[in-house]
């Protein structure tokens, strides 16, 4: 670089694109018509002098998707941006790609079961009307309870049901009994063993994870003692459906299994889109072990979740 128009150009470019200074500020400030200035940002583009890297977060999204796809071995993935790695935004994100998903893949006479949870909730409160035909949604696991503290099983499943103008299948029960002859007992009552079965036979299921940190949600229902959840915490990364399963993808503790009523993991495989909607740090070694135990085929999650799923070691 030897020529005055070369020197002069890297000063313009200077001004305009780290001290913000428009061109006309610029043509008054080096005594320059402003059509110069132009020129001369063109010349130290033209020269190399000047490159511009445009950072594009869909773009990002679709490398991090392709990725987790194959590293998963799942049929879908879609990736929500999130501006801020914060439990309350990244359930708004997944909210809304969640409900923009499962809007574009329902087709007339699909069975979606669905399960509940502030992640549900989210995208139930999200999802646009669609008109399709003989569409039933059934809830996949009870929901019942007398804790002061809100599970969304009533609103996430008529929500659902409305957008796809149809009727709510509830099971209108605790998801965990007391005592397994009580659950045995309610599962053999022919109308409780419709909904179960219909659940079954739905070919989407759509369902989040949960932890079994000290405020996970399942916790606060009062389904589980104390000595319960601590058993709970020492032997299981989190939950599906409210079946609680180990680092191995495996149900932690048959005792309580047997006392909780509704689909259980294995259906989980059988389905034509099993869409796991899910997010957050806390939350990361749950999605981790239900992708590779195969509960999923599908999944919804956020960039900051996504990057952290590469990070693990494979299996």
């Amino acid at each position: 670089m030897d020529s005055d128009k070369d020197r002069l150009s890297i000063d313009v470019a200077r001004l305009y694109y780290q001290s913000d200074y428009s061109q006309q500020q610029i043509a008054d400030h080096l005594n320059l018509s402003r059509p110069t200035v132009s020129r001369l940002l063109q010349h130290a583009k033209d020269q190399g002098y000047v490159s511009i890297h445009i950072y594009d977060p869909l773009e990002d999204m679709d490398v991090l998707s392709d990725q987790i796809k194959k590293k998963y071995k799942l049929d879908q993935v879609r990736i929500a941006y999130t501006p801020l790695n914060k439990d309350h935004e990244i359930i708004k994100h997944l909210g809304r790609v969640g409900a923009n998903f499962l809007f574009d893949v329902v087709k007339d006479g699909d069975i979606i079961g669905v399960t509940w949870g502030r992640t549900m909730y989210s995208l139930s409160s999200q999802l646009k009307a669609k008109q399709v035909h003989g569409v039933e949604v059934v809830q996949l696991k009870g929901g019942v309870t007398h804790a002061r503290v809100n599970n969304y099983a009533y609103e996430t499943v008529h929500r659902i049901a409305e957008a796809f103008n149809t009727i709510s299948r509830y099971l209108p029960l605790p998801v965990i009994f007391d005592r397994p002859e009580i659950k045995e007992m309610v599962e053999n009552d022919s109308h409780m063993r419709q909904i179960i079965d219909l659940g079954k036979q739905a070919n989407i299921a759509i369902f989040t994870v949960g932890t079994v940190l000290d405020d996970a949600l399942l916790f606060q229902l009062g389904y589980l003692n104390a000595e319960e959840k601590k058993l709970l915490q020492q032997n299981a990364v989190g939950d599906i459906c409210s079946r609680f399963f180990n680092k191995d993808g495996n149900i932690c503790n048959e005792a309580i299994n047997n006392r909780t009523i509704g689909i259980e993991l294995d259906e989980l495989r059988k389905k034509e889109r099993s869409i796991l909607v899910a997010g957050g740090q806390r939350k990361i070694p749950a999605i981790r072990t239900a992708l590779i135990a195969g509960y999923a085929n599908t999944l919804i999650t956020d960039q900051y979740t996504a990057r952290a799923l590469l990070e693990e070691r494979s299996y």
